[in-house]
């Protein structure tokens, strides 16, 4: 029976009780170097979040992703739906990234890095340690009845959460739609732009559901990175674990007793404070080895840490180590895996930002008329029909527009008027193109077709000419 219930946590998570309904975890606050530093991350990273659809590089904002008007820049870079291949890259390489990143390093990025981890832990978490107190404090404030105390507690909580997953809606709109066009819809008013204001609400009750309710178990259960380690982590990979070998010693744990010889009895470091257990975000017990529900916070080092200070031992029974490092005491190797995944994250990288070099400012399409053959003339003139597209990826006005024949000697008549291009807009319309019947070689001629802006070549478009029979 005993031992049945030491292996109950690889059973069910810690979010749920023994009657299959919801636990709620109340973490005690965590302090020591790593919460510290993750907290100025936090900071930065949250301004970062913050800043992001306001900051202009070249008149365009510095993230956006407009999936409606598919619109979308990346570090000031416009892209545009003829980008998509550039799009499909980026993807690669940010997947082969996380496996690399997660075979190497496990979830740091969870602990470290994730929206859901730094919104929950350093901010509605702390929002909540300030109003209600730390864990001892919660635990008993949950248990009591809704006497003022209660009711204005979590009046106030619940308040301060809507409010700041009200702010958190705003900015995640400004990358949806564009930080300039969510200030204009703000001091219009929520009447004039009803639509955008209904989404707002929307995007708001969604983060002050998974803030103030839901919690932990999106890591746990919603997203899929922490079912993906299972394939991805290995003995080698590095992880926040704890060094049983240390801890168990020969006779197990035991609780710290005065005077006691603890070498000579066999016990291990691990006094069985469970502090590590008190102050974890997801509820689970390091000590059982790497679980799904782990995030790599490193608050069980930052509590084990101060405890080992206050016993008197060593520090670093809960550390960044891998498996091996525990059991054999191994270091860290650059195996043939690790080798293969960088040196293809190398290659994506490497034909991502030759490509994004490459790509021009602007960028044509002409295309043949459906339907259409050509037209001799009597002089020998072999004409086609075709019609054009130009999208102008940039911020300025593109003016002066004329095409050219670069292949081959001819004639190029534009249907109406072509002088300039909006910035970040698209034009079409319909041309003939003109070659003399002697100039063509074959019945499908490749024609390379020139587009100038004040005289200079800014692109070039290849296509099928079709003319008679020789």
């Amino acid at each position: 029976m005993e031992t049945k219930h030491k292996e109950s946590f690889r059973d069910s998570i810690a979010t749920i009780n023994e009657k299959g309904t919801r636990n709620f975890i109340y973490p005690k606050k965590p302090k020591g170097f790593f919460y510290q530093y993750r907290t100025y991350l936090s900071w930065v990273l949250i301004l970062f979040m913050f800043a992001s659809p306001f900051i202009k590089v070249n008149g365009n904002q510095f993230l956006l992703f407009n999936i409606l008007d598919r619109k979308f820049n990346i570090f000031g870079f416009p892209f545009w739906p003829q980008d998509f291949h550039l799009l499909v890259i980026s993807l690669l390489v940010s997947i082969v990234f996380i496996i690399l990143f997660t075979v190497i390093f496990g979830r740091i990025f969870c602990g470290w890095l994730c929206p859901q981890t730094i919104f929950m832990e350093m901010v509605f978490r702390k929002i909540e340690y300030f109003i209600e107190g730390d864990r001892s404090k919660q635990l008993k404030l949950q248990k009591q009845a809704w006497n003022t105390e209660k009711v204005l507690k979590k009046t106030i909580k619940w308040t301060t959460f809507f409010i700041i997953s009200f702010l958190i809606s705003n900015v995640f709109l400004a990358y949806l739609i564009g930080g300039d066009v969510l200030i204009e819809h703000i001091k219009d008013g929520p009447v004039s732009h009803l639509s955008t204001f209904i989404y707002l609400l929307l995007f708001t009750a969604v983060f002050y559901f998974v803030f103030a309710w839901f919690r932990e178990q999106a890591c746990i259960i919603v997203c899929p990175y922490g079912r993906l380690q299972g394939v991805l982590l290995d003995n080698k990979s590095i992880n926040v674990v704890y060094d049983y070998v240390r801890g168990e010693g020969v006779s197990g744990r035991q609780k710290l007793r005065k005077n006691e010889d603890r070498k000579s009895a066999g016990f291990g470091d691990c006094i069985d404070c469970k502090q590590c257990v008190q102050v974890c975000p997801t509820g689970i017990d390091i000590r059982n080895g790497t679980q799904l529900e782990c995030i790599n916070c490193t608050a069980c080092i930052d509590a084990c840490d101060d405890i080992m200070d206050k016993s008197g031992f060593e520090r670093g029974l809960i550390r960044y180590a891998s498996e091996e490092n525990i059991a054999k005491n191994e270091a860290f190797k650059f195996n043939i895996r690790l080798q293969f995944y960088t040196v293809v994250l190398s290659l994506l990288l490497s034909v991502f930002v030759l490509l994004l070099f490459l790509r021009n400012d602007v960028e044509s399409n002409f295309l043949r008329l459906p339907g259409q053959t050509y037209q001799t003339s009597a002089d020998g003139v072999i004409s086609n029909i075709f019609t054009y597209n130009l999208v102008n990826k940039t911020t300025s006005d593109i003016e002066n527009l004329s095409f050219q024949l670069v292949s081959h000697e001819g004639e190029i008549e534009v249907i109406g008027n072509l002088i300039t291009l909006k910035n970040q807009s698209l034009s079409n319309g319909t041309i003939f193109i003109k070659i003399k019947s002697s100039d063509l070689k074959s019945t499908k001629e490749k024609i390379n077709i020139g587009v100038y802006s004040n005289g200079k070549l800014i692109d070039t478009f290849k296509t099928n000419f079709l003319g008679p029979k020789k």
